[in-house]
């Protein structure tokens, strides 16, 4: 036995990061607003990425349900994948950014990424290395990172 948690020693879950990146974007387009796209073209890119991240959310949060696990990140998991909350998360930001024009909420998304990437997808992937050993391996093989 271990004293370590059955988990990935996530400290902040991504929708709270995604989230405060977004809000600060905002309020600093609010502050030096730079306008980057027309209208229309902010509409037809924006809608898209944020109906794409809502349905990429639903197809994920039922698929986990189907297999019997869970999504949240401070409980161990029951079976192993490839979280789609990073990519569905990041479509919506991108999306929402784009709807309200926000270049300032647009040009921090890559660091918002980078910091997922570091801090939740890494960690998540050696739990799961650790939990399932060479299956999530292989696994890893067949399956993308940003699902």
């Amino acid at each position: 036995m271990t004293d370590e948690p059955d988990n990935p020693g996530i400290r902040v879950p991504p929708p709270p990061v995604y989230l405060l990146a977004l809000l600060l974007g905002l309020l600093m387009d609010r502050k030096a607003y730079v306008p980057s796209l027309p209208p229309t073209v902010a509409c037809v890119l924006g809608w898209p990425l944020v109906g794409g991240g809502m349905a990429l959310a639903v197809w994920f949060v039922r698929t986990m349900s189907g297999v019997n696990t869970t999504i949240s990140i401070d409980k161990p998991v029951s079976r192993m994948g490839r979280s789609a909350t990073a990519a569905n998360l990041a479509m919506i930001y991108a999306g929402t950014a784009v709807l309200r024009n926000a270049l300032w909420a647009i040009l921090l998304l890559p660091l918002v990424v980078y910091v997922i990437q570091r801090e939740v997808i890494e960690r998540e992937e050696r739990y799961l290395e650790c939990t399932f050993g060479e299956e999530y391996l292989a696994y890893k093989t067949r399956v993308r990172r940003w699902v």
